[in-house]
């Protein structure tokens, strides 16, 4: 997609609205399909990080499965088109009763705490169920992703695997699959690699496993010079260490990851038009006709994208601020260097591909934001922009008889 492509979609289909490039999805899958030179590797697209069907039917035609956290994830898979045996569940602090009808829909079941994993195994001892442990390595890019650590909510501890073991033993349930995931935005792939063994080491106590799943956290760059996780190296070095491993244990066992940000960031763009320049003291601010509603993770995350102005890509540089209209402090960039910004101008923001619009909200009631999918040089529009109709489509008006003066007397 060029500078026109884009401008034309928000012609079209109207500001602020979300673009992703199906070409750049498509080859950031390849790419890691590549890196892993193994018998059997499966590969699971993190559906939380963009869940549009046309994007799962998409992935789902390369033949990548879906790594899902809530049962409505996994039937938003299944309405994709795909085979269960392909979905994976990883839930957090859900229901047992969730679990169960995850389990009936034939999903792989993926279970991270002692307490749900007992009362499943002795009711469900035949359903195949995955365990994720908490390795106890810090990794990741922000605390808020950060997933393995000691104080982590997420998985099984590996000092609790006595307790664990035992809990296998007394149900006779069926373990055939090991997880972990150690956060996202891993730079040092040292610390991937050394959770890893402590996975093969975890994966020993268990002889019927079919896969060892470690997760992600793949490093996409967020602007110029920036650095990556480098995937080719890990590929190379992980696939040594599980054909080493496999030879051990005795069996071909499949290699599992779940990518979400990894395959569809960079495919991303989100366009917002400029409403108003406003000067003052010490700041020049290019006011948007968007938010935090729609783009969450500067304010959440301290994330960057890249911003550019596509309407005036050769002008010369100047400092903006870069604001939403949200009733809170709603800041996209501080002081950046971008060409100059007129009023009526589209910005174009980068690596929006994840964790942006399944992050979207309506609040200060604003409508939810189109979304696009650009394919073979044209656009297809995959999600429609909301209307007023939609806000109020799930409200329930109530009649309240209420005596005006007793109610302010009171």
């Amino acid at each position: 997609m060029n500078n026109q492509d884009l401008l034309a979609v928000a012609e079209e289909f109207g500001s602020p609205v979300y673009v992703y490039d199906a070409e750049k999805i498509i080859s950031q899958y390849n790419r890691l399909t590549s890196a892993f030179n193994v018998e059997k590797l499966r590969i699971h697209y993190a559906v939380k990080a963009l869940s549009n069907i046309s994007i799962l039917k998409l992935l789902n035609s390369l033949g990548c499965g879906l790594d899902t956290v809530s049962v409505q994830e996994v039937k938003l898979g299944l309405e994709a088109g795909v085979d269960p045996s392909r979905i994976i569940y990883t839930p957090n602090g859900v229901s047992l009763e969730e679990i169960e009808q995850v389990a009936a829909l034939g999903a792989q079941i993926n279970i991270d705490n002692l307490s749900i994993l007992e009362q499943f195994g002795t009711r469900h001892p035949d359903t195949p169920v995955c365990i994720r442990i908490n390795p106890h390595v810090m990794a990741g890019g922000n605390s808020k992703i950060s997933v393995g650590h000691i104080d982590s909510k997420f998985g099984i501890s590996i000092h609790q695997m006595p307790h664990l073991l035992r809990i296998v033993e007394n149900t006779g349930m069926n373990i055939n699959g090991i997880h972990m995931h150690t956060g996202s935005d891993i730079l040092d792939i040292g610390v991937f690699l050394h959770a890893s063994e402590i996975l093969f080491d975890a994966a020993r106590n268990f002889k019927d496993l079919e896969f060892l799943d470690f997760g992600s956290g793949f490093k996409v760059p967020y602007k110029e010079g920036d650095i990556e996780t480098d995937i080719e190296d890990l590929g190379a070095q992980l696939t040594s260490k599980f054909e080493a491993f496999c030879k051990e244990y005795g069996r071909e066992l499949t290699l599992a990851f779940e990518p979400g940000k990894y395959l569809v960031s960079e495919a991303g763009k989100f366009l917002a038009r400029v409403n108003v320049i406003k000067q003052t003291t010490s700041t020049v601010f290019a006011g948007i006709d968007t938010g935090f509603n729609h783009l969450i993770r500067p304010m959440f995350y301290g994330s960057h994208h890249h911003i550019s102005n596509i309407s005036n890509p050769e002008g010369k540089e100047r400092f903006y601020s870069v604001v939403g209209y949200i009733c809170e402090t709603d800041t996209f960039a501080s002081n950046r260097r971008i060409s100059e910004i007129t009023e009526g101008d589209i910005l174009d923001f980068s690596n929006a591909g994840a964790y942006s619009y399944s992050m979207s909200s309506n609040f200060n009631s604003r409508y939810r934001p189109a979304e696009v999918l650009w394919y073979k040089g044209e656009a297809h529009l995959i999600r429609k922009r909301e209307t007023f109709e939609d806000l109020i489509k799930h409200q329930v008006p109530v009649d309240l008889d209420i005596n005006v003066e007793s109610a302010q007397s009171s």
